[in-house]
This record gives C-alpha cells, sequence and structure tokens, in this order.
C-alpha cells in the first residue's frame, strides 16, 4: 500500500485543506497518517474525521520578544527528533505539510529520511513556517499568482486551494427550508470566519432595516456573537456556526460579505458567488488578508471594502454595487482555471512518490 504523512496545524485553516484531499487520496489507494501538534485543534478535527494521528512536540518561532522565544526552540528540536522517528516507523511515499509551526520539525525530518515534500501556501505571502520548510520542500503550492515570485526558484505551483468536496454539494432548497425563507427575496450570507468577526457583525446589524428591504440575510457570526434582541427579526436568520448544513445555506446564498482568509475566498471563487471582502487590517493580523482580497480584486473574483472605510454608508453602497453587478463576477469566476486544486496536488503526489 503507498503511504502518506499530511501535516499542519494551529488553525482550521492549516487542516482542512489537509482533509480536502483525503478522499481522492483514498481512492488512489493511499494508507494516511496525520502529524500535528499535542494539543492543537488539529488533533480533534483529524481525529473526528476517522484518521490516524500522531502529536509531537511544536513550538513557535515568533517575530517579536517572548520568553518563550528562548525555550520553543528546544520543543522544535524535541518535535524534529519525534518526527524522525514517526518517519522511520511509518515509511511514507511522501509527505504533504500545509503549514503552521508544527510542519516545520516534520519537513525538516523528511529531508534527513529522504522523503520528498509537497507543500502549501495559502497566503499571498509566505507565512514565517513556510518560510523557514521552504528548503525541505520538493514543490511549494500556492493560490495566488503573485505568490510564485516569493517562492524558491522552481519549486512553485499555482494550485489554487484544495477545497472540500461536501461543500461543492448543496442543496439551495434545503437551505432555504432550513432557513425558513420563501426564497422570493435574494439571499445575503454574511460570513466571518470560525470566531466571527465584531466589526462586520456590528456593521451589518447597523444597516439591517435597510439591507432586509432588499435581501433576506444569513448571518453566521462567530462563537458568543448573536444578537438577542434579533432572534425573531423576520428575514434575518443568525448562527454563530453551521457545520453540516453549511453546504445548504451557501447553495441558497446569492452574495456573500466574508473576510478575506485565503481558504474562505477560495471557497468562494469553486462556489462561483460574488463577494464584498473586508479583510482584517494591518494592525489586527500580519496583512495576509489584504494582500489575499487585493488579488481577489484585481483577478476581478471580488469587491473590497476596507476595514478603516467601514461604515453604514459604505458597506451598503457596496453591498447595492455587488449586487447590481453579480452576473459579472460569477462569470469572471467561471471562467477561472483555479477553482478546485486538489486534483493538481494529487497529480504532484502521485509524480513525485513515483519519482522517490
Amino acid at each position: 500500500m503507498k503511504k502518506i504523512i499530511l501535516t499542519g496545524g494551529g488553525t482550521a485553516g492549516h487542516v482542512t485543506p489537509n482533509l480536502a484531499l483525503v478522499p481522492g487520496l483514498q481512492e488512489l489507494g493511499y494508507e494516511i497518517l496525520y502529524i500535528g501538534s499535542l494539543d492543537g485543534i488539529e488533533k480533534q478535527l483529524v481525529t473526528q474525521a476517522g484518521l490516524s494521528y500522531e502529536g509531537i512536540s511544536s513550538g513557535k518561532l515568533r517575530r517579536y520578544f517572548d520568553l518563550k522565544n528562548f525555550t520553543d526552540p528546544f520543543r522544535v528540536g524535541k518535535g524534529y527528533a519525534q518526527a524522525v522517528s514517526i518517519i522511520r516507523r511509518f515509511k511514507p511515499d511522501i509527505i504533504f505539510s500545509k503549514g503552521g509551526f508544527v510542519a516545520v520539525p516534520v519537513t525538516m525530518a523528511a529531508k534527513t529520511c529522504k522523503v520528498p515534500v509537497i507543500s502549501h501556501e495559502s497566503d499571498m505571502t509566505p507565512g514565517l513556517a513556510n518560510k523557514l520548510a521552504a528548503p525541505f520542500a520538493t514543490k511549494i503550492c500556492c493560490n495566488f499568482p503573485e505568490t510564485l515570485k516569493y517562492l524558491p526558484k522552481g519549486k512553485g505551483v499555482l494550485s489554487g486551494s484544495p477545497i472540500r468536496k461536501e461543500i461543492l454539494t448543496g442543496d439551495a432548497a434545503a437551505g432555504l427550508k432550513f432557513l425558513g425563507f420563501d426564497g422570493e427575496k435574494p439571499r445575503l450570507m454574511i460570513i466571518g470566519g470560525s470566531l466571527g468577526s465584531v466589526h462586520v457583525n456590528e456593521a451589518v446589524r447597523s444597516i439591517l432595516p435597510q439591507l432586509l428591504k432588499r435581501f433576506d440575510i444569513i448571518h453566521i457570526c462567530g462563537k458568543g456573537n448573536l444578537d438577542e434582541t434579533k432572534k425573531d427579526l423576520p428575514g434575518y436568520r443568525q448562527f454563530e456556526y453551521v457545520s453540516k448544513e453549511l453546504k445548504d445555506l451557501f447553495a441558497a446564498a446569492d452574495i456573500v460579505i466574508s473576510r478575506a482568509g485565503a481558504n474562505a475566498i477560495c471557497e468562494l471563487l469553486a462556489l462561483k458567488k460574488p463577494n464584498l471582502l473586508i479583510p482584517l487590517s494591518a494592525a489586527a493580523s500580519r496583512g495576509d488578508q489584504i494582500l489575499n482580497a487585493e488579488s481577489f480584486e484585481k483577478q476581478g473574483f471580488s469587491m473590497v471594502l476596507k476595514e478603516e472605510d467601514l461604515n453604514d454608508e459604505t458597506l451598503l453602497n457596496k453591498v447595492n454595487a455587488l449586487w447590481e453587478m453579480r452576473k459579472s463576477f460569477t462569470a469572471t469566476m467561471a471562467a477561472s482555471s483555479l477553482h478546485n486544486g486538489v486534483d493538481t496536488i494529487l497529480e504532484l503526489i502521485e509524480k513525485y512518490r513515483k519519482n522517490k
């Protein structure tokens, strides 16, 4: 049997693309082992998916002063030794890395054990973990054409993001039934990521009376962000989090407001949903969402509203403009070749496994 190790963790965004590859890998006959951190979010997500899981020690290499900077290198060293032991025992044909700091010792160990590595960078510019892992990778896949210039020469592959197959199989009628909407108005969906977005939530709720004149609204606002005063508002459904029904809600949505995390916007591209992106500000992040949004805007996939420009008037104007231009955005997304990176990545895995 062919064998592969998947690795990546720290956030759900480093795990879900790995899980999107699993059905295809299983069809190709791979035995799969996942290496993650001892207590990160990836352990729960991976074991729920029914995959074998091994945890290793993992540190975080920070760009700022922290006392843990003096101890985490030892954790990385311990994780490297543990990864070498796991690789030698499992004997994989290839490793796929989605990034996060737990992936650094695994990719280093792969080089030591002479196992090829295919990695994937979601954002426009590589994060620190992927920069450290890049010398050990055979090929590095990415979502944005602009990313190729930041990758080692000859290693970059424009693949798009691996998209969960189930998210593409939604039923709009089932979504409307779940929501209790009659379908007479178009649907506006707001989704702010796994933790929601306080600023976007507040801005949307501030103009609900105007929005509800034109749209029924699906609002996925994040844990702890429900507004109990609006729970019975006609045409407005809010959720902290949606799992099983999410595919049907996407199918029912006509336009979407979203943050600009790489995985989220690549799913919108695959679903061909006209979207307004409100990226996290540079003050609240390393600026990757701003770059992601600018790239999608440049390619004609998205409309963008900067967080510092977010107010009642600008948000309402952008939503109305998006609705009027929705067919143009849908057509541009439909013409893109980057709908789903699963097939491209599986082809690379098969190619370099065979060359091992």
